[in-house]
């Protein structure tokens, strides 16, 4: 029988399993809401704030060393009230914290661990503190006991230095804004970030910078349409460079399929190994445009078997998609997923073994502690191989698995519906087609509702509850999901959803005044400062997440308001694409879909389905990143007003291409298509 845990707190109650995972530490643990920050003001106690996320292996070292120590708890308890905030589920929180982390130490990263005062004004901060004082760094009991005497003998200079730090940040907000205004948008700023991004990339392993590297994957899919539109090879050639380092490295999963985090080297051959379904998402994308443009089959072969996995292992029976999984197993990260020479040779036949440790790198002396990440070196098309990866695959699953975090977030389901979608009309797959509709069911019908003429969306679903506000990149990626659902189904139910949820975009997030996004919306709740996302991470910026979107959406709908706005705001953004194009290529997408020839394209079904399926397949399969696809049905008019008057003629498959809205002669047949599109 289980031994009963000595120590419960309020984290017990909450569906978060990050949270959860706090809910026996001794720490007197709050989630954030009321409760904690009334005691707070009541006591006049300083908050110790710990913002940290499921699969993060550092959020775990810390938990072990700190949370779990008596010792150290009963400092935070006496001194302190103290809140924990899974990041997934709050974001703005981890925006605003995060943002004073980076001003008071010029770094950031998880466990986020910040000090603030009663009025949530931050004035102390950093990452993760060991236990005790180590490498340069200050023990965690140092740094509370330091804080404690600085509330009780210095208390007016903190509060001091809280207000002038949050000021700061209000003021970055307000400059970001200001300086954009005397900027004009020209593909120009296109050219000039691939010029910054080919000085940044690493020719030797692909990929830009050096260690830790990660995917940048809004900047290689802005290389692919620089590409596309002045075909310079220098910037197709970074792009399939960096994929195939990237697919035959340690940080694709050569059993399973789908991709760890980050590699923690130049090569891409140590992961850290959690797997976020962002990164996968945005990697399907990724590969399956770069697919479209060069028919490489190692590209289809990736996104194949990473939408699998996302089917096999992170896919709700209810529909939609968990959000985490972990790095750790067992207290050992990446322990799942490495490999001893014994047991290889122990699962598979000797010849065969030997052939496969020869193809993925595999020795007796191991390339990770001893250990072996498997790294593709030759081609596993060969069938022996292919099976030897059943078996190993097979294996593995005896394994404990990593633990899983069952989150359904909205941003993150829409970056991975969109790509189940686009790897419907791309290979041909109709379970990603199905799997992408009963996501999107599940969102409409669980996290959102109807409001006036919009609809209104929260941002996580787990345990049957539906939680949180939700955000900017919430809406802005669910109505790009729904726009590729349509070009994938041409069900207008999601058109219509789709307009819905832009009204409210714009009536919750939109600042008329400044021509730019509030990350969180008009009637969130209150915080020390509302904050605007105009920077790419390790996803796109909400901003020019709802740009792209707006776009998208603004030319199916023919909605003039949305691509004004989506204009405007570009401009605002100018300055900030031309001086940080590494951290807004998604906007610099959102600039190219909106001025470097955008097409309609409107089809008419004639007499013949194998026709129409046989037209349809050969838009899908070119890569036309500037496009919307529509067909022609009544019921679809009032909701898009291109189609009225188009319509099959001579009962044969009749195209209309068309550029801002003004549409060439109608294309008969297969034949002329391919001529047209042959052109493009």
């Amino acid at each position: 029988m289980a031994k009963a845990p000595s120590f419960t707190n309020r984290l017990i109650h909450e569906t978060s399993p990050y949270l959860q995972q706090h809910a026996h530490n001794p720490v007197d643990w709050y989630p954030w809401g009321e409760e904690a920050l009334v005691r707070a003001r009541r006591e006049d106690k300083p908050i110790f704030l710990s913002i940290g996320y499921s699969a993060c292996h550092w959020c775990h070292v810390m938990e072990r060393e700190s949370f779990e120590n008596p010792d150290i708890a009963r400092l935070m308890n006496e001194s302190f009230i103290n809140v924990k905030v899974d990041r997934e589920e709050r974001q703005d929180l981890d925006q605003i914290y995060m943002t004073s982390v980076q001003l008071m130490t010029q770094h950031g990263g998880w466990p986020m661990s910040v000090f603030l005062t009663p009025e949530l004004e931050p004035f102390y901060g950093g990452t993760y503190f060991p236990p005790d004082d180590r490498m340069g760094m200050p023990s965690f009991k140092r740094i509370l006991m330091g804080v404690a005497h600085a509330w009780k003998t210095k208390r007016e200079e903190v509060r001091k230095s809280g207000k002038q730090l949050t000021q700061a940040m209000e003021e970055m907000n307000r400059s970001t804004v200001a300086q954009g205004q005397e900027q004009a948008l020209s593909l120009s700023l296109v050219d000039e970030a691939v010029t910054a991004y080919s000085k940044a990339y690493d020719s030797t392993y692909g990929g830009f910078g050096k260690a830790p590297k990660f995917f940048h994957t809004m900047e290689l899919r802005l290389l692919l349409r620089h590409w596309k539109r002045t075909s310079a090879s220098s910037s197709l050639k970074m792009v399939t460079e960096t994929l195939e380092r990237i697919s035959t490295g340690g940080i694709y999963d050569h059993l399973g399929g789908g991709f760890h985090r980050y590699s923690t080297d130049a090569q891409w051959l140590v992961p850290h190994f959690e797997k976020m379904l962002y990164d996968n998402a945005l990697l399907l994308e990724l590969y399956l445009e770069a697919f479209q443009a060069t028919k490489n089959s190692e590209f289809s072969r990736v996104a194949t078997e990473t939408l699998n996995y996302v089917l096999r292992e992170m896919t709700s029976p209810d529909g939609g998609f968990y959000s985490t999984q972990d790095a750790d197993t067992e207290g050992e990260e990446g322990k799942f997923y490495v490999w001893r020479l014994e047991q290889i040779f122990k699962t598979l036949d000797n010849g065969l073994a030997e052939q496969f440790c020869d193809a993925f790198g595999v020795t007796h002396e191991g390339n990770w502690e001893g250990k072996n990440i498997l790294h593709r070196r030759s081609s596993t098309g060969d069938v022996p191989l292919a099976a030897a990866q059943r078996k190993l695959f097979a294996a593995r699953a005896e394994r404990k698995a990593p633990f899983r975090d069952e989150k359904i977030l909205v941003s993150w389901n829409g970056w991975m519906i969109h790509s189940m979608a686009l790897g419907f009309q791309v290979l041909g797959d109709e379970r990603y087609l199905r799997e992408a509709e009963k996501a999107s069911d599940f969102i409409l019908q669980q996290l959102s509702s109807k409001k006036n003429s919009g609809r209104i969306l929260l941002h996580a679903y787990k345990d049957g509850k539906a939680r949180f506000s939700a955000y900017l990149d919430d809406y802005a990626s669910f109505v790009y999901a729904l726009v590729t659902l349509y070009e994938a189904s041409f069900d207008i139910k999601w058109v219509k959803a789709a307009v819905e949820l832009s009204q409210t975009l714009m009536d919750e997030f939109w600042d008329p005044t400044q021509a730019t996004f509030f990350y969180t919306a008009r009637t969130h709740e209150k915080l020390i400062t509302r904050p605007r996302d105009f920077h790419d991470g390790a996803t796109p910026s909400g901003s020019s997440m709802a740009f792209t979107s707006l776009i998208r959406l603004g030319r199916l709908t023919a909605n003039d308001r949305w691509l004004r706005a989506s204009e405007e705001g570009l401009a605002q953004y100018a300055h900030l694409m031309k001086t940080m194009p590494n951290a807004t290529a998604q906007a610099l997408i959102a600039l190219d879909s909106l001025i470097n020839r955008p097409m309609e394209i409107v089809i008419a079904a004639g007499d013949s389905e194998d026709e129409r399926e046989e037209g349809l397949k050969l838009i899908r399969e070119k890569f036309l990143p500037n496009k919307v696809v529509l067909l022609v049905a009544k019921e679809a008019e009032k909701v898009a007003p291109l189609l009225l008057g188009k319509k099959a003629l001579k009962g044969k498959l009749t195209t209309y291409i068309c550029e801002n809205f003004s549409c060439k002669a109608p294309l008969l047949g297969v034949e002329e298509l391919l001529r047209e599109l042959e052109t493009r």
